[in-house]
């Protein structure tokens, strides 16, 4: 059988995909920015995933979410992309954590193995803090995502320093957190220039940890989970 890894070694050299291949890469959070940062190091050809989501699948996520069907509403996002991974590259080491990542438990799990990078697709801000927070005290790789809904203009998305970012409230919480925490450390993000529609924001009390929910279209979180894996590749 031809070698599916040709294109991404006639673009990167034998070394390079290699070096991914032994490469280990934590994913917490699977909806629509992280399930196709995800894919899209497993189609890299990254050895080992640990992929942590506690979510299941739900009718809101067929506009954008890349595990959502109709054929999987109700299945948990982990398991339903793990076996997606599986028969994109029969040969990948899935680690699958499908469930809600409490403060306390991130020490537990990035203490389990060495991960070569983490990505942050996380939602919430509680845990979305933690994890950067235990990840930059262990000198690991990261790269975080910030917020994409609300927004639509793919050509405003930029890499940038946490602290240097703007137009976006995740953005600003996360800052504001992670100061009360003592943190002021360099922290690569992927944000959105482009100023949020605030008619596209919608309050709610029925999602966990959630107080608003924002407007997406299908292509913005693909978008930035496209760019949180480009970030991954190019410095493994």
């Amino acid at each position: 059988m031809e070698d599916w890894k040709q294109r991404t070694r006639l673009l990167l050299g034998d070394e390079k995909t290699e070096r991914i291949t032994r490469s280990h890469v934590l994913v917490v959070g699977l909806g629509g920015v992280g399930a196709y940062a995800a894919e899209m190091l497993c189609r890299a050809g990254v050895g080992h995933l640990t992929l942590v989501d506690a979510d299941t699948v739900q009718p809101t996520n067929l506009n954008r979410q890349l595990p959502a069907l109709h054929s999987t509403i109700g299945q948990p996002k982990a398991e339903v992309l793990a076996d997606r991974f599986k028969d994109i590259n029969p040969e990948i080491e899935l680690t699958v954590l499908p469930v809600y990542l409490k403060d306390e438990q991130i020490p537990e799990l990035l203490d389990t193995h060495h991960f070569d990078f983490v990505v942050d697709a996380i939602d919430t801000l509680a845990p979305k803090c933690h994890l950067i927070a235990e990840t930059l005290k262990r000198h690991i790789k990261i790269i975080s995502s910030m917020g994409a809904g609300a927004k639509s203009d793919i050509t405003q998305i930029r890499f940038a320093d946490i602290w240097d970012t703007y137009h976006c409230g995740l953005s600003k919480a996360v800052r504001k957190r992670l100061q009360k925490m003592g943190i002021r450390h360099k922290l690569p993000v992927v944000f959105s220039t482009e100023q949020a529609d605030p008619h596209a924001v919608l309050l709610t009390e029925d999602e966990r940890n959630k107080k608003s929910t924002c407007g997406t279209v299908s292509y913005m979180p693909a978008v930035f989970g496209c760019y949180l894996a480009e970030y991954v590749i190019r410095r493994l």
